[in-house]
């Protein structure tokens, strides 16, 4: 019998209500379901008067989860997908996104089509499109204090208020580099359209090998957002005597302090997204975003005849 996970956003009624149907339906076509929360991917912020105990990222994965499933649906926002993911990706299961949220920027389908979405799902019509995530540490000397997947972003800054630091940057075998900001953001393709996005960054597409260092209202003209490959990893030592606030897909994270560094890089396990449809990038950020509409409606445009 075919398993199929269902990671389900429990703290909203409409994304338990789907779960119910979906898990029924599912059932029903002769399908194992294994059903969990979405809140096991979310790490939280650990407690700055305690050691950082490192879990390792592979303890997000659901015991009733392994390889061998076909996939996994997913009902929430897209805060869910990004706890889903790291549920998912360290054993290679796709993930189903279906929106239940707001913007549902990640979401795949909609639940005005989930009649053909599950009947896709049942028949195996369906393909996988891979994106990259990054490993975000926290190290001290040699000790890995904290550890986490990431599919958007890292951002570093100080805390409660908001006032310039400093970093030292390196990347791979470059030479390093100072920047002093509000903050740094670390991203890879997916998260050019969230944080980075609002803080100045361009838009990448997500099949790009790479990753993108954003500084946060940067006190130099010449500071600006570098895009770089994927392959070299990135050590962010903060040149500040404070402790600082890193913060991880907006639901995890610890602080840094002095004598802490931060590494991040490439994760060797991929988020893998079901594809139900060609998934055309330019066409969602135009849905999503208004990216590439134009400013002024063309003569042979729908509007053209409309009385002024």
């Amino acid at each position: 019998m075919p398993r199929v996970g269902l990671i389900v956003n429990d703290g909203k009624d409409l994304a338990i209500s789907t779960a119910d149907l979906i898990e029924s339906r599912l059932k029903a076509a002769g399908i194992e379901v294994a059903r969990v929360s979405s809140s096991g991917g979310v790490v939280g912020f650990a407690n700055p008067d305690q050691h950082l105990r490192s879990r390792g990222y592979a303890a997000c994965v659901p015991a009733s989860f392994d390889a061998e499933m076909a996939l996994a649906v997913v009902l929430g926002g897209d805060g869910t997908v990004l706890s889903a993911a790291r549920q998912t990706a360290p054993i290679g299961v796709p993930i189903l996104t279906i929106n239940t949220g707001h913007l549902g920027f990640l979401a795949e389908a909609y639940l005005k089509d989930l009649d053909q979405a599950l009947a896709q799902v049942v028949a195996g019509e369906w393909t996988v499109e891979e994106r990259s995530m990054l490993v975000v540490s926290v190290m001290r000397g040699e000790q890995r204090r904290w550890e986490v997947l990431c599919l958007n972003e890292m951002a570093l800054h100080r805390e409660p208020l908001t006032s310039m630091c400093h970093f030292e940057i390196a990347i791979g075998r470059h030479a390093p580099v100072d920047i002093a900001a509000d903050g740094v953001i670390l991203s890879s393709p997916t998260g050019s359209t969230a944080y980075a996005l609002s803080a100045g960054g361009p838009v990448i597409t997500p099949d790009c090998p790479v990753l993108q260092l954003t500084p946060i209202a940067a006190h130099s003209l010449a500071s600006r957002a570098l895009v770089f490959s994927d392959q070299e990893p990135v050590t962010v030592f903060p040149a500040t005597p404070e402790r600082l606030m890193m913060v991880v897909d907006g639901s995890a994270g610890c602080y840094v302090w002095p004598e802490d560094r931060v590494l991040v890089r490439r994760s060797e396990h991929p988020v893998r997204f079901v594809r139900l449809a060609d998934h055309e990038f330019f066409q969602v950020l135009r849905n999503k975003l208004g990216w590439g509409l134009p400013h002024v409606a063309k003569p042979s445009s729908n509007h053209a005849d409309a009385p002024l």
